[in-house]
């Protein structure tokens, strides 16, 4: 089977190909004979009915500083593609929102990686309130009077961008902090949507457990360990990853939340896990992939691709 497959990225020359997982994804599609093209949101378009991208041929190899090839910019009907994998980093705003509504219009004749209108449907920190049991307390809200009700119950609690990603914007108030109508100022100065604030997790410094799912089936995890003074776990500000294995809680949760992700297209999802809590289910373009396969010696892109290839 040799498929056309346009990626929707951000600038491959900036990429980390040590750590990125579009980049082995689009190693592996290259390995199967199937035809690659790069092109970032920017590049998306409407004409007459049709969605057009500016998109360019592109050749990947596992070379650092000469990882790819890009040919010259073609215009490119998203329609005569067999997979349109988006994997464009957030954050979740309305460029993102909008290039959704722009590739659903040739969603599922080309299959669309994952479906443009669950993804949507489900920004990482909202998505995970549509599952019973699996939350830690939890308050989305711009109301200073909720807020400050919710820290006087939980004491030690975290506050977030509700749209944010990458670890930014994280503050963890402990119970002696007398900056919560300051953070609350800020966010609003800055943010027009409301804050997500959770109970600070003390086992986040045992680590923040990313887990793959593949089709609503886990397929592999890493934890994600903060360094010391630090309560983000993010590996891109410091988190070390280390190798570990799915615990019975953690494959409770996947069996909780499986169903929905594969009913709604989600084929390639990332959750993070705390504890005995889930604190997101990343979507848009969710990583880890390269990291598990060092520690596990598996090929997790290659489980993609198969599950891409048997829904077309």
């Amino acid at each position: 089977m040799s498929l056309t497959v346009a990626i929707q990225m951000d600038p491959i020359e900036s990429i980390d190909i040590k750590g990125d997982s579009t980049f082995v994804l689009a190693l592996e599609a290259q390995a199967r004979g199937h035809k690659l093209y790069h092109y970032g949101p920017q590049d998306l378009s409407f004409l007459d009915g049709k969605i057009i991208a500016t998109a360019r041929p592109l050749e990947v190899r596992y070379e650092h500083g000469n990882h790819y090839t890009l040919g010259a910019a073609e215009r490119l009907d998203l329609a005569t593609t067999d997979v349109v994998l988006m994997r464009q980093d957030p954050p979740f705003d309305m460029s993102y929102i909008t290039a959704t509504h722009l590739l659903e219009r040739v969603h599922p004749k080309t299959l669309v990686v994952n479906d443009p209108v669950s993804v949507r449907n489900a920004p990482e920190k909202i998505f995970v309130t549509h599952f019973d049991g699996v939350l830690p307390p939890t308050l989305i809200s711009s109301n200073l009077e909720e807020m400050k009700a919710f820290r006087a119950e939980h004491k030690d609690i975290i506050i977030k961008p509700l749209y944010g990603n990458g670890g930014a914007g994280v503050f963890h108030l402990k119970p002696e902090d007398e900056n919560l109508t300051v953070i609350h100022e800020l966010f609003n100065e800055f943010y027009r949507e409301p804050m997500i604030i959770q109970k600070y997790l003390p086992e986040v410094r045992k680590g923040d457990k990313r887990i793959i799912l593949v089709d609503g089936k886990p397929v592999g995890a890493i934890n994600r360990v903060p360094q010391e003074g630090e309560s983000r776990s993010n590996m891109h500000v410091g988190g070390q990853a280390v190798k570990t294995e799915l615990t019975p809680r953690e494959q409770e949760i996947c069996e909780i939340i499986g169903p929905s992700l594969k009913e709604q297209g989600l084929i390639f999802v990332g959750i993070d896990v705390i504890g005995d809590y889930m604190t997101e289910i990343n979507v848009t373009s969710p990583t880890g992939i390269q990291e598990i396969n060092r520690f596990n010696n598996v090929k997790l892109e290659a489980e993609i691709w198969d599950c891409i290839e048997a829904k077309l």
